[in-house]
């Protein structure tokens, strides 16, 4: 009888199982990682094995990447060799440096990698590596942050140090301009002297605008704000631009048709038009185009958040101004709003023209922004706040009262004694009777001894007592009594944050006789 048998070999596969439960559990592992896992032959460079966020990261299938090497992806292990970078992770078995990966697409990104040298039944380079796109977009905020935050405190140091010389300087503008003006007057015009005091008086009016660039640079400007439209001031000054820039410079203008009306003092904005019209000249020596823009804008949260991180979101009005010269490079615009800054040869400029600018606008609570390449020209954005209050009527000039006399009683308090003088004197030579007091107690003793005071002329910051609390104690004395501050330099007392209060009359120093003439004839009428 034939009998079939079978044979069968059972083998023990426990540990197989064991090790393929062990693979698939540590794919899934490294799979889920947030990082990227890449396995690479320490010989060739070549990708032995990734997970599936390098993939993600990178733009290749699993297969794709297999067939790259590190220098394919990584532009500066490229241009150094994977060799000297096998080299370093010999010497010391493990490295983490910052680096740069190239996409799929071709674009490149930031990355952290940990390397490490392992050795097994044969040598693999084990790399983590981390996409460190947001924290590189993190750190340069904070650098720009950090870099903006020193610039204010910079600009804000150097203001209150420009502010307070300008006010000493100021001082001593006013009798030198005022004793000028008050001897033109007894002489004859075709005298030898008449002719020496206007030079002088040329002279005195060039410090008097130096220091006004200086107050406004250093946002202690008295403002003299008005409803405007942004549109006409640059149209009534076009004529005025036109002739400083000269012929052989094309000026042309685009005006939005219906600008938002801004809250603005004319006068500096016309200051902020001619600085930077000038700034422009000087870059197209051999001629160009100057081109004025104006539109309404919304700056929203994160426009604000990257470049005018000290503006509110909302609507504003802007004014570009561009050029055609050979432009500004990236050193310089950091540091083209410092004031005393200039590039120009010595004695060719003050370096306060831009930084005057960039006072003037932040005054008004505005921004101010450049846009340059050397060779392609430059432009500067303004930023206005757009005005709320439109019941106004929208004004762009300032009528000035006609030169006159008078005869009424003025209180004449500034503890400056030559500022003093020359203020008593003036007055007193236009007719009025004029009581002068070198504090403000000694003022209001007078005041009280003193029938009718129909106006006090006081300085603004003087010991024990400022104007404004002097005013408010003679008002009890004479309450119809009127009221004129001057002063070299703003003060919170009549002044928030450099923007002078409603109804105040204010005379910044340095003054003319007309200026002081008429603003107290204007006044008193």
């Amino acid at each position: 009888n034939q009998r079939r048998f079978g044979v069968s070999l059972v083998r023990d596969i426990t540990e197989r199982k064991q090790a393929q439960e062990a693979l698939t559990l540590f794919r899934s592992l490294i799979d889920y990682a947030h990082d990227a896992i890449e396995v690479i032959d320490p010989e060739t460079g070549r990708f032995l094995d990734v997970n599936e966020q390098a993939c993600l990261a990178h733009g290749y299938t699993r297969e794709e990447f297999l067939a790259l090497t590190v220098p394919e992806i990584n532009p500066i292990v490229a241009a150094r060799s994977w060799q000297v970078t096998m080299d370093d992770l010999r010497r010391s078995g493990s490295l983490v440096r910052e680096s740069q990966h190239r996409r799929k697409d071709g674009s490149v990104f930031p990355v952290e990698i940990n390397i490490n040298y392992i050795r097994l039944d044969r040598d693999y380079v084990l790399a983590v590596v981390r996409d460190i796109t947001e924290r590189k977009q993190l750190e340069a905020e904070n650098e720009r942050l950090t870099t903006q935050f020193y610039q204010a405190q910079k600009m804000e140091a150097v203001g209150r140090l420009a502010g307070g010389i300008a006010h000493d300087f100021n001082n001593l503008l006013v009798p030198i301009i005022g004793y000028i003006e008050l001897n033109l007057i007894d002489l004859a015009p075709d005298s030898k002297l008449y002719a020496d005091l206007i030079q002088v008086r040329k002279a005195a009016d060039r410090a008097a605008d130096l220091t006004r660039q200086i107050l406004a640079f250093s946002r202690q400007q008295v403002l003299e704000l008005s409803l405007l439209d942004f549109n006409l001031v640059i149209a009534e000054f076009k004529k005025m631009l036109q002739r400083l820039i000269g012929e052989d410079i094309e000026l042309q203008t685009f005006l939005a048709p219906t600008l938002d009306p801004i809250k603005a003092d004319k006068g500096q904005l016309e200051q902020v038009l001619m600085n930077l019209a000038i700034n422009s000249r000087d870059a197209m020596p051999t001629g160009g185009k100057l081109t004025i823009e104006t539109a309404n804008a919304f700056l929203d949260e994160i426009y604000v958040g990257k470049y005018a991180g000290d503006l509110m979101p909302g609507p504003y009005v802007m004014m570009a101004m561009s050029d055609t010269g050979h432009g500004i490079d990236a050193k310089i615009q950091k540091r083209i709003f410092d004031p005393f800054f200039t590039t120009k040869e010595s004695g060719q400029g003050t370096g306060l023209g831009l930084a005057t600018v960039f006072g003037i606008i932040k005054q008004h609570q505005g921004h101010v922004l450049v846009y340059s390449e050397p060779g392609n020209g430059t432009t500067f954005k303004i930023y206005l706040p757009k005005a709320h209050q439109t019941h106004q009527t929208i004004i762009s000039t300032s009528k000035v009262p006609p030169f006159m006399k008078g005869t009424e009683t003025v209180l004449v308090v500034e503890d400056e004694e030559i500022v003093r003088k020359l203020v008593c004197e003036t007055l007193e030579a236009h007719g009025y009777d004029v009581i002068e007091a070198p504090s403000p107690a000694d003022g209001l003793d007078l005041a009280l001894s003193q029938a009718t005071i129909h106006l006090l002329v006081t300085d603004v910051i003087m010991p024990k007592m400022n104007g404004k609390e002097l005013y408010q104690k003679m008002r009890a004395i004479h309450p119809n009594s009127k009221v004129l501050y001057m002063s070299g330099y703003t003060n919170n007392v009549i002044v928030h944050h450099g923007i002078l209060d409603e109804g105040i009359n204010f005379l910044p120093k340095p003054f003319t006789v007309h200026h002081l003439t008429r603003k107290v004839r204007e006044i008193l009428d």
